[in-house]
This record gives structure tokens, C-alpha cells and sequence, in this order.
């Protein structure tokens, strides 16, 4: 497959993230995109992209969302658990470019009105009370070396003799 843009591994990340048991709707994917990366590409590039990977056999439309082929599963192992974001990315780029399709398949045509849709209400998901479970845990500072509840021991007993 040939070229590789980051969007398509960006996207195949996000939909990996997103449609873990059941197919992803837009808004899903586009969340997880945005905890991946820290911001949405524009939603020429992301049409693009289902496009692209559409065409190729490495997504595909099913139950009313997207989830991954076998061939896009198979590109997605093999990936370092401890990897930050753009290592990921960047192998993805790696076995994107070593992927040969062995047929064309349909495009998936994802309308621009669609994407704006789901970047917005992606967008005001944000802003309500609710609590969002792809958003990274907050890492606790550490203040001080000390274990809780330890304590400085006693001086040692000087017996009279």
C-alpha cells in the first residue's frame, strides 16, 4: 500500500481503541482519536483516509459503525504495549507500507456533514459532567519518598548496668 499517510495509522488506531466489542460509531472513533494524538485531523483528511483503507480491505461498515478487517488486525499486532502514541503510530506506518492488497474492495464514502457531526458531538461530550472513560487517568504526584503510615522508629534502649 502505497503512500502511507499518519491519518490512515491514526485512524486504524483509533478504531482499534474504539470498536473493541462491537462495531465504533463516528464519535467513538473520533474520541479515541483524539486521546491518541491530542487533536482531531480535519475532516477532509479523515474522509480520505476511510477511503483509502476502505478500498484496500482494512475497514469495513457493520452493524451501523466500522470496525477493522482480519488483514487490519493482523497489521495492528505485534505493537509494543509500552509504546507512547506516535511510536504506535509509526509502526502501524511500518506494516501499512509492507501491506499488499490482494483485491479492490468498495470505498466507504463517509460524507464531510458526517465527520462535522461527530467532531462536534464529540466536542460537546466533553463539556458536559458526565465522566468520559477514554480520558487517561491523572498520574499522582509523588511529594515525599515515604510509604504512608510509616514512621520514625524509636532510639534503642540503653539498659543500666
Amino acid at each position: 500500500m502505497y503512500p502511507v499517510h499518519d491519518v490512515d495509522a491514526l485512524l486504524l488506531l483509533a478504531m482499534a481503541l474504539a470498536s473493541k466489542r462491537r462495531p465504533a460509531e463516528l464519535a467513538e472513533i473520533i474520541a479515541a482519536a483524539d486521546l491518541v494524538q491530542g487533536s482531531i485531523p480535519s475532516e477532509s483528511k479523515l474522509g480520505e483516509a476511510f477511503h483509502r483503507l476502505s478500498m484496500h480491505g482494512l475497514i469495513r461498515e457493520a452493524e451501523g459503525g466500522f470496525t477493522l478487517t482480519p488483514d487490519a488486525q493482523k497489521i495492528m499486532t505485534g505493537q509494543p504495549r509500552k509504546a507512547d502514541a506516535q511510536e504506535r503510530i509509526l509502526g502501524i506506518k511500518e506494516n501499512l507500507s509492507a501491506y499488499n492488497p490482494q483485491e479492490e474492495h468498495p470505498p466507504i464514502q463517509v460524507a464531510e456533514e458526517q465527520l462535522t457531526a461527530a467532531i462536534l458531538a464529540h466536542r460537546a461530550s466533553g463539556k458536559t459532567t458526565g465522566k468520559n472513560m477514554l480520558v487517561p487517568k491523572p498520574k499522582a504526584a509523588e511529594t515525599n519518598n515515604k510509604r504512608p503510615g510509616q514512621r520514625k522508629p524509636f532510639p534503642a534502649r540503653r539498659f543500666k548496668a
